[in-house]
């Protein structure tokens, strides 16, 4: 981590789980045990039904609230889906787009990743914006052009001043709930040609201030050793977000990173 060019990040990734009640437990949980985290952005991405709840509860305290997804439009004949300008209204400040669960099961694209990065930037959010190697792209060795052409598509058009307000999540989809973690080594590799590769899309500077997640299964016991990497700002976190004390013990490996 690099903490003088660019943020620490450590955002919960809750995906569907927890009742209102429970967000509100969980969260009161967490906020005590963050508040000493200097220099990290804490926050929770949590699922649309508990936002209102967690703003609440996090009103006042350094634990940000982040949602799991966003629609491109405005308004409309989109059932289900929820707008840029909805979460910002209730107070989110972030939004994960484009996590390999969502491109997996609900047929995201990386043109629609596009589409809702555009979106929540115009609206004032920060997107969160995954991408990564499904486990046969890596074994037939092209995780680097997998990897090009998901920046290259998924932030077309977003301008440096734009893409700095931006945050990167690098999860191999092969870590993702499998238990599987890349190693610190590999982690590493894959964020600095991720920030390589925003070099050559705009220029330095702007690759050296964006925050480039690992989003591969990292836990209270892996995190240290993956936040100890030069590229790895922060992380996209899952299953260990919802245990507060596991929570704590990554966002403290980041803040002594």
């Amino acid at each position: 981590m690099n903490k003088s060019l660019r943020k620490a990040i450590i955002a919960g990734n809750w995906k569907m789980n927890k009742t209102r009640p429970e967000a509100k437990e969980l969260l009161e949980a967490i906020k005590p045990l963050v508040a000493d985290a200097k220099d990290v952005e804490v926050i929770a991405c949590v699922p649309f039904t508990n936002l209102e709840t967690a703003v609440n509860v996090t009103a006042g305290s350094n634990v940000k609230i982040g949602a799991e997804n966003v629609h491109f439009e405005k308004s409309g004949a989109f059932t289900g889906e929820i707008s840029a300008d909805m979460l910002t209204e209730l107070g989110v400040e972030y939004v994960v787009i484009g996590h390999s669960e969502r491109r997996q099961y609900f047929g995201e694209t990386d043109e629609t990743v596009n589409k809702r990065t555009k979106a929540a930037l115009a609206a004032g959010l920060k997107p969160i914006v995954c991408v990564g190697e499904l486990l046969w792209e890596r074994e037939c060795d092209i995780t680097e052009e997998v990897i090009a052409r998901q920046i290259k598509l998924d932030f077309f058009g977003v301008s440096a001043e734009d893409i700095k307000k931006s945050v990167i999540a690098y999860e191999p989809v092969w870590a993702i709930g499998t238990g599987k973690t890349a190693t610190a080594d590999q982690a590493q590799e894959v964020c600095a040609f991720i920030r390589a590769t925003l070099a050559k899309l705009y220029d330095q500077a702007t690759a050296d201030a964006v925050t480039i997640q690992y989003g591969g299964s990292m836990n209270a016991g892996n995190a240290a050793e993956l936040l100890s990497k030069p590229d790895v700002d922060g992380g996209l976190i899952g299953g260990a977000s919802l245990k507060a004390n596991d929570f704590s013990v990554i966002v403290h490996a980041a803040v002594n990173g």
